[in-house]
């Protein structure tokens, strides 16, 4: 029994010593799962595309997805001053993991009082759907914020900015390279150093303009949206991150979208 013993004790500091040294004796507890992001953009064409998606949205969709057990689903719509890019609504999805996308994919088929909260959405003649069409973008959590974070502001829904940004780059080493100026180059800490709220971080794995990320910050209105890239632009490790020459060319196109959240948002 004493050798019995010995050995389990043996085991079980063995066990620690191995996760100790994988952490390189970091007491920290380990990092967390990096998330799974969809984003759903559907363009809309006319008032009553927008009118029959926002009902699909606020009352089949998103109620579904609490039920899947998906707390958090964010609504959002263009800036009015923001037209270029024609009329979308933005639909972000966070998953703890792959499986559960397709798990809810699954659920949702067969969900009925989603069908039927969703029927003029889900089941629109062909001559008259509820958009012109729509593109889904799934992305994996940066590793130095493996999970999207939701703020709360004072200001109303409809001051309030969420920017949306999509940076394209040439090769897949370069958009690699990218992301490593992000994570460990540190220029999410300057985001963070100046104040702006970051919702998320993410490698595009599915959708189109591969290779490239997205991210999107958040303001309590289109002055703090301002001050803040303001500050990003002024900051003096912003300046010496850009100038590095391993990080030289790492982006062809750069896109953002400024957006507000709907009032149906779940933030």
């Amino acid at each position: 029994m004493k050798v019995k013993n010995l050995i389990r004790t043996f085991s079980a500091v063995l066990a620690v010593f191995l996760l100790a040294l994988a952490y390189g004796f970091n007491t920290a507890a380990p990092p967390k799962k990096q998330q799974y992001f969809e984003i759903k953009i559907y363009r809309i064409s006319t008032s009553e595309q927008a009118s029959v998606t926002d009902n699909f949205l606020k009352n089949a969709f998103i109620p579904a997805m609490h039920k899947a057990g998906i707390s958090k689903v964010g609504v959002f719509k263009p800036v009015e001053t923001d037209t270029a890019f024609g009329k979308f609504i933005y639909v972000f999805i966070p998953y703890p993991t792959p499986d559960k996308y397709f798990e809810i994919i699954t659920s949702l088929e067969n969900d009925k009082s989603y069908q039927a909260a969703g029927k003029d959405f889900l089941d629109a003649p062909y001559n008259n759907p509820p958009y012109v069409r729509y593109e889904s973008v799934f992305l994996k959590a940066f590793a130095f914020m493996p999970e999207f974070k939701t703020y709360s502001y004072s200001t109303p829904v409809n001051e309030r900015i969420y920017e949306l940004r999509s940076y394209e780059s040439a090769t897949e080493a370069k958009a690699l390279k990218k992301i490593h100026m992000f994570n460990e180059g540190g220029e999410m800490k300057i985001f963070e150093s100046i104040g702006s709220n970051a919702v998320f971080y993410g490698q595009v794995l599915l959708g189109s303009q591969k290779p490239r990320l997205m991210y999107m910050t958040t303001y309590a209105d289109m002055k703090s949206h301002d001050e803040h890239w303001k500050a990003f632009r002024e900051s003096p490790e912003w300046k010496r991150l850009s100038s590095m020459e391993e990080y030289k060319n790492t982006t062809t196109k750069t896109k953002a979208y400024l957006l507000h959240p709907t009032d149906y948002s779940d933030f």
